[in-house]
């Protein structure tokens, strides 16, 4: 059964990550220059929050607040579930579907970060692996095997 590390061994676990005292404005622009829909908020060197496009949506924007001047502190979403190395993939994919979320942060047992996984990094896993398993048919129906 694959898991998280899967994942992180293909992907990587360079991870954006901003601090509680940067602007809203900051953390949109980071995003938007590395074309990426969120940030693990870090303190002290462990997860502390995730600012997310919807944060920036429905608490800072719906709120006609100044992006300039409000702090990812404040607008953050600080329950954030996490998962480790060892997670399975379903697992993983049953937690984002029933919390609506699209990100999980790979942490060891001190909330150390190790890496992040999306809903699209389990999605490119599972389409490249029923490519294979198709790749791998095709072979033994044609007699290649």
């Amino acid at each position: 059964m694959p898991t998280v590390k899967d994942i992180l061994a293909v992907k990587g676990a360079h991870v954006q990550s901003i601090g509680v005292d940067a602007t809203a404005l900051e953390a949109a622009i980071l995003m938007n220059d590395h074309k990426i829909g969120s940030l693990v908020v870090m303190e002290g060197g462990k997860v502390i929050g995730m600012f997310t496009e919807r944060d920036i949506l429905q608490r800072v924007v719906a709120q006609c607040g100044d992006p300039r001047t409000i702090k990812v502190g404040e607008v953050m979403t600080s329950e954030v579930v996490c998962c480790r190395m060892q997670t399975k993939l379903d697992e993983a994919r049953g937690v984002m579907k029933n919390r609506r979320i699209r990100h999980l942060p790979v942490v060891d047992d001190d909330r150390r970060l190790l890496g992040l996984v999306s809903i699209g990094d389990l999605n490119a896993y599972e389409t490249h692996d029923h490519e294979f398993t198709i790749h791998v048919l095709e072979e033994y129906i044609h007699g290649r095997v």
